[in-house]
């Protein structure tokens, strides 16, 4: 996969465009709790810009499959700069509360979707390509490992350095990480509508009913990000030791890991819609475990299973973008799927939180159950809407070549 024509062209500069993304949630929550003294207000204004970035996200990566990602990206990576050193210096500067909820806004809006951006890249140029399951399950792996080096990067820097310190890193390493990877123009995909690609049309990608099913199930993959975040900080704090929060979720985290890396190694003999029913499955069964765990390390053995089950399913929904959307819309595709996460994420932070209030940190733990048993019972509905329109059908990839696309 990595000796694919022009593809460390496009993943360096990725790798560092994305590593920003990782540090704005926690970079907002030190800062106005230090402001403000409430980690309620610090969560309720994070929890604003993560919403606000799942409702916009799909239109950006619209506009990027219409006019291409350059186009998009300049100007969004301008305006989020600007917007995260006006909520730094509204929040330094005491403002209402109100006032920081309006700041956050145009802050999550304009996040720049770089692993959708990145994923589209690899669609381009492995089209057919059974490689397109290891390139998922790399950017997974990559996306995990992002979220381990740059909440304890933006940590540091507000404890060690200054409280705003974070933010001020945030938007300096999105403005020259983003400029990077939007001067890469060789490996931008095609915009508009390809010539030869018989399934392209210039529509939403969120028409296509596989995307809305896919979109469902990765509310649900948030909701075990989110409901993990609070509820393992919760526990940690009722056992008295919080300082084991960081290992509890390292492990977790490492369990994606891993599990990414398997996903990318294996020559996979079942096609990807059995697949992600599978890992699905999977996830449910061993999210609904956590809420009985009673030890840290009985949660920690619980949250590595949870976290090797995530990245089957997670990996294997990205790869079905591929058979299931026009190559003119798949970047919106891979940014409503990547804002699904993020608003089931926000969604499970706030009930998760309300839970462990009232009812203690295993009530907290109900949250990942409940989000992946819905989510799973929507699959197991509708998925036949995951099988490509073109299946079993020859389909021209370009002038003079014909690959058969194969499904389950």
């Amino acid at each position: 996969m990595l000796r694919t024509p022009g593809a460390w062209t496009f993943l360096l500069p990725g790798f560092l465009a994305r590593q920003p993304f990782a540090m704005l949630t926690i970079g907002i929550v030190l800062l106005v709790q230090h402001t403000t003294g409430s980690y309620g207000s610090a969560g309720a204004v994070a929890a604003f810009t993560g919403v606000s970035m799942a409702l916009f996200a799909p239109q950006t990566g619209k506009l990027a499959d219409r006019f291409g990602q350059r186009a998009v990206l300049v100007p969004g990576v301008l305006v989020h700069t600007a917007s995260v050193a006006a909520l730094t210096a509204l929040a330094l500067a005491d403002a209402p509360l109100w006032v920081l909820f309006l700041a956050a806004v145009p802050t999550g809006a304009s996040v720049p979707q770089v692993g959708p951006m990145v994923r589209a890249r690899w669609a381009a140029r492995l089209d057919g390509s059974p490689l397109m399951s290891t390139a998922a399950a790399f950017e997974s792996v990559t996306d995990e490992f992002t979220f381990v080096v740059g909440p304890v990067l933006a940590t540091a820097l507000c404890t060690g350095v200054h409280p705003a310190a974070g933010l001020i890193a945030e938007a300096t390493l999105t403005l020259a990480g983003g400029l990077f990877f939007a001067a890469q123009r060789r490996t931008q995909p095609p915009h508009g509508v390809a010539d030869g690609d018989t399934r392209a049309e210039r529509v939403s990608a969120l028409s296509v009913p596989g995307v809305r099913v896919l979109a469902i199930a990765f509310l649900g993959i948030g909701s075990v990000f989110g409901g993990m975040q609070v509820s393992l900080t919760a526990f940690t704090e009722e056992i008295g030791d919080p300082g084991l929060n960081g290992v509890l979720y390292g492990v977790f985290a490492a369990g994606n890991m891993l599990a990414g890396i398997a996903c990318g190694a294996i020559a996979w003999k079942i096609g990807p819609r059995r697949r992600l029913m599978l890992g699905y499955t999977a996830l449910t069964l061993a999210a609904s475990l956590l809420w009985s765990a009673h030890s840290a390390v009985l949660l920690g053995a619980l949250g590595l299973v949870v976290g090797l089950c995530i990245a089957p399913a997670l990996i294997t929904g990205y790869t079905l973008v591929e058979s299931l959307v026009p190559s003119s819309a798949r970047t919106e595709a891979f940014t409503w799927l990547t804002g699904a996460v993020a608003l089931g994420q926000a969604t499970a932070v706030t009930v998760a939180g309300r839970l462990a209030d009232a009812q203690g940190a295993s009530a907290g733990f109900l949250v990942p159950l409940a989000g992946t048993a819905l989510a799973l019972a929507t699959l197991v509905a509708l998925r036949s809407r995951l099988a490509p329109k073109a299946a079993g059908r020859t389909v021209t990839r370009g002038v003079g070549h014909r690959s058969p696309l194969t499904v389950d």
